[in-house]
């Protein structure tokens, strides 16, 4: 070999020698034990030597790791002391530690995951849908007519971009959770159980209790012989788990394009002063839902229901203004 392992000892030496700030130091640590410095050339250089030579090579390659690997830690303690790099400071076990602010969930967020969780744990199947919709989906195959108020531009965000399957549609941003049931009942078969949280928008005057962007979860279950009695059995397992078994439940008759029959669900607290608050809509999937959805007429029965997060988030700690959700003050955030 053409290695002088005696020669690079004394180089080390005599360079570490000169070493006298933190440049300098890192400099040296590069060029004896960096990835490509001589230490690791002479490893490398053991796949190519006659074999009788392999033991010599490698055995003088570790005491020359052994003395840089010394050296450069001596070399730390000089330049830190001396000042030439950034002086070494002690370090005080006893005192205690600064800890990072750790960040959370919105309040909104752990909503949206709790409800999740308890239908999670009735058997359904958390879905997503896009937040940009067709005509179609948000209205049309939901039995909302063309003449329906909600189809106005003052009900509706509606964009420039046309529906590139219709060109005579906007696309717009979606007003509910519902089309999400469209999308998932014309790419899967029954039996099925899910849920659809999300972001819906409407173009709405914003104050206490109303914003043009708020959460929904929509809830669908389809299968042979479903029936309203299910609806009121798995709404009143569900509000209980949500807001405790003091609570008490009504139903009353509504009107939902999609749902016949339909109705508001009401509850209240058991020995308290306070009135009925609705909390969502509900029903039974409507027969031309299923329709557009492709299901073959009269096979099967479904019930949908819909809820507002933020309607469900006041209500069960208190809130007073919607606002408070997102002006970002940490004030209110921490308190959840």
């Amino acid at each position: 070999m053409s290695m002088n392992f005696e020669e690079i000892k004394a180089s080390i030496s005599t360079e570490a020698a000169q070493v006298s700030d933190a440049q300098q130091l890192e400099a040296f640590r590069i060029k004896y034990l960096g990835k490509k410095g001589v230490i690791q050339d002479i490893y490398a250089s053991l796949a190519q030597a006659p074999n009788e030579e392999k033991r010599t090579i490698g055995k003088a390659a570790n005491e020359i790791k052994q003395l840089a690997t010394r050296v450069m830690e001596e070399l730390k303690t000089r330049v830190g002391s001396a000042g030439g790099g950034k002086a070494r400071r002690s370090i005080d076990p006893t005192i205690p530690g600064v800890a990072p602010r750790v960040g959370y969930k919105h309040l909104l967020t752990q909503t949206i995951e709790e409800i999740s969780d308890i239908f999670e744990k009735l058997g359904f199947v958390i879905e997503d849908g896009p937040e940009v919709e067709t005509e179609f989906n948000n209205f049309t195959a939901l039995n909302i007519p063309e003449n329906h108020p909600s189809r106005d531009g003052f009900d509706t965000f509606y964009t420039t971009a046309r529906n590139p399957e219709d060109q005579s549609s906007h696309l717009l941003l979606r007003s509910h959770t519902s089309p999400g049931q469209i999308r998932i009942m014309q790419n899967n078969k029954p039996p099925l159980a899910v849920i659809i949280p999300g972001r819906v928008y409407r173009p709405d005057a914003v104050d206490a209790s109303h914003s043009f962007m708020f959460h929904q979860i929509e809830g669908l279950l389809v299968d042979k012989d479903v029936k309203f009695s299910d609806l009121k059995g798995l709404l009143n397992a569900f509000c209980k788990r949500l807001f405790g078994n003091d609570i008490q439940m009504r139903f009353r008759p509504h009107y939902f394009p999609f749902t016949e029959p339909s109705a508001e669900v009401d509850i209240s607290w058991r020995g308290g002063k306070r009135d009925w608050l609705e909390i969502m809509g509900c029903g039974m999937v409507h027969p031309k839902v299923f329709e557009y959805a492709g299901y073959p007429k009269g096979k099967y029965t479904g019930l949908a229901f819909g809820l507002g997060v933020e309607r469900m988030t006041m209500l069960k700690y208190g809130i007073k203004d919607i606002r408070l959700f997102y002006e970002n003050d940490q004030r209110f955030l921490e308190q959840f």
